[in-house]
């Protein structure tokens, strides 16, 4: 089957910012993207769903909008998964969050190495932070170091939800979170099966529209899916 790539962006309340990470992912990547899954729910705002139709009518059955079945961030990125159909599938944000310039380079390293996962870094030369909460900032390098031992890994950002991955392995693993802490599972599980995870620096600067729905105290939930991947069996991760 030819490489091709299914592009995984959740709305919620995101107008300029969605339209801004869409005209560059296509104008970036025409000739290698399947689709894109425009995840909504009833969170989303009349705003975002009045740009979604703006963009539908540019870019037509590219465009797939689908409404989400399960909760939160984790449930709509996980229906998106099952409904994947390009051979590897981006995970990113419509927020400018996840740079979208950075999916070309994304897609052409999944094209060299189409059996691992690339996954992006903020925590290495080359990336950085913009308008990170400073105590957050020092709670998450330890949180990365952390369980970057745990898994012996030398990963340095586990939490970061920028990735592309054969869209196989995606719909082959058995998930668990609905919340932001799938972000992490998204990596731990794959980690577990042996799949090689290959890292690329990116610049992170704080959204300019909407709010976060990952409040702060819910980022100590992650430790729960990160100890508990860290004793499954493969058996166990698998569907």
């Amino acid at each position: 089957m030819a490489f091709s790539v299914s592009v995984i962006i959740p709305v919620i309340n995101e107008t300029f910012s969605l339209t801004k990470t869409m005209e560059t992912v296509a104008s970036e990547n025409e000739a290698d993207v399947k689709e894109y899954l425009i995840v909504i729910c009833n969170k989303t705002i009349p705003k975002s769903l009045e740009t979604i139709k703006e963009l539908q009518l540019k870019y037509g059955d590219k465009m797939v909008i689908l409404e989400q079945k399960l909760p939160f961030l984790g449930g709509a990125i996980r229906d998106a998964f099952d409904a994947c159909k390009g051979t590897h599938t981006i995970m990113m944000s419509s927020d400018l969050e996840t740079d979208p310039a950075m999916a070309k380079e994304l897609i052409r390293l999944s094209k060299e190495s189409p059996d691992k996962i690339i996954t992006t870094t903020r925590w290495v030369k080359g990336g950085g932070f913009t308008g990170y909460n400073p105590v957050k900032l020092v709670l998450n390098w330890i949180f990365q170091k952390m369980f970057s031992i745990l898994y012996h890994t030398n990963l340095t950002d586990m939490t970061f939800g920028y990735r592309i991955f054969p869209t196989a392995l995606v719909q082959s693993i058995r998930w668990e979170e609905v919340r932001h802490p799938f972000l992490l599972e998204t990596v731990l599980k794959p980690l577990k099966l042996g799949v090689k995870v290959v890292e690329i620096p990116i610049k992170w600067e704080a959204r300019l529209e909407g709010e976060s729905q990952n409040p702060f105290f819910r980022n100590f939930v992650y430790f729960r899916i990160g100890f508990k991947v860290l004793f499954y069996s493969k058996k166990k991760i698998l569907l």
